[in-house]
């Protein structure tokens, strides 16, 4: 019942304060009406509150009233989500979001305890440790989820499609993420993994596709961006330019100027325009959509599987004085045809369903992956 109050005063607090029509008088009578309301909570509440947990959870509903992604982090989030980008971090390995107020698992990352223990892109975290996820922020939800290395979870998991609460008893551990994987398939195609965007993933794969020419004289590629919930702009960019020669790849718009960009491709396809198939589902993201979209407008690939989750903005990571940060929406993102994937995703060429209970990816039962193979080969 506190957090349902405080966030709701934060709301009416937060609304006055990005109102350029209220005048500053206005302004800080709102102010003050939010002091008051802190010094009543604090005298009159039937249970002791911690002002200062208080205060944070009004600043994190200030944030999360603007859109999923925005968040407040304290220190402790904050540094580890500095450890995030850079290729390794404790915990279960999903990429999750927030929808109807529970957890929303956006991807789990390859080879993650999260992976093994068979968490969806697409489920709903509604209880961890027994706990209701209902009414917490997500970044509250994180914490929940971070713990010691080798300590278990329980993840209460709701599944479209199934009737039953699914249950997951999961080990936490050190996430290393490797962003890039790569083989040569039957018949020389190319095989090209992408998990992530942080900062080595463009180099990598770049690596990967020299290693890959060097051996082998390849018919053609395909690039497998499932379950990769995006990361880095600037990595998104150098992917997609790596298979085109020209165009643009992308555009971002936001209020500021110099968030009004966009980005183009240089001359140079690195696999030299040799035909290419890229992987997509509802855990590709953010990053993984501008890859895909880019190089379905130009023309240059074949995208195959399903539709992807709909991420079309980008975050900045703000860091504050007391060594903790926010995450803030700062501008949105279009492909080449001018149109923004927010809430809608990239749609495949060719649809190919990955729903069937032994489905996993780059195995035998991989059917996307099979089908990709087939088209490439005859």
């Amino acid at each position: 019942m506190k957090k349902i109050f405080v966030l709701l005063l934060v709301g009416f607090f937060y609304t006055t304060t990005v109102n350029s029509n209220t005048d500053n008088s206005e302004l800080y009578k709102k102010i003050d009406l939010f002091t008051e309301v802190l010094d009543k909570i604090r005298k009159e509440y039937v249970d002791e509150v911690d002002q200062s947990e208080l205060i944070d959870d009004a600043i994190n509903g200030a944030l999360q009233s603007l859109d999923p992604y925005s968040a407040y982090m304290d220190s402790e989030l904050f540094e580890s989500m500095e450890t995030d980008t850079k290729g390794e971090f404790g915990g279960l390995g999903i990429e999750v979001g927030m929808e109807a107020g529970v957890v929303k698992v956006v991807a789990p990352i390859d080879g993650t305890p999260a992976s093994k223990a068979g968490v969806r892109a697409g489920d709903y975290i509604v209880k961890i440790d027994g706990e209701q996820v209902q009414g917490k922020s997500l970044m509250e939800a994180v914490k929940l989820m971070r713990g010691p290395v080798g300590s278990t979870i329980d993840l209460t998991i709701r599944r479209k499609g199934v009737k039953k609460a699914i249950s997951k008893t999961i080990k936490r551990e050190i996430i290393e993420i490797k962003s890039v994987d790569s083989k040569i398939l039957k018949k020389n195609i190319g095989y090209l993994r992408l998990t992530a965007f942080n900062n080595n993933s463009s180099k990598q794969l770049v690596d990967e596709i020299k290693n890959i020419e060097k051996k082998e004289k390849t018919l053609g590629y395909i690039l497998d961006l499932r379950n990769n919930p995006g990361g880095l702009l600037n990595q998104a960019i150098n992917v997609t330019d790596f298979f085109l020669n020209e165009g643009e790849i992308v555009s971002t718009r936001g209020r500021k100027s110099h968030e009004n960009r966009r980005f183009f491709a240089k001359k140079g396809d690195k696999v030299k325009g040799k035909p290419l198939i890229v992987l997509i589902n509802n855990g590709s993201a953010s990053a993984s959509e501008i890859v895909a979209g880019a190089l379905k407008d130009h023309k240059r690939a074949i995208i195959l599987g399903s539709r992807t989750y709909g991420k079309g903005s980008v975050q900045s990571i703000i860091p504050l004085r007391n060594g903790g940060g926010i995450r803030i929406t700062i501008s949105k993102y279009y492909l080449p045809s001018g149109k923004s994937i927010s809430e809608v995703g990239v749609t495949p060429d060719i649809f190919v369903d990955d729903d069937s209970d032994d489905f996993q990816i780059n195995t035998e039962t991989d059917s996307q992956l099979n089908y990709a193979l087939k088209l490439l080969t005859t």
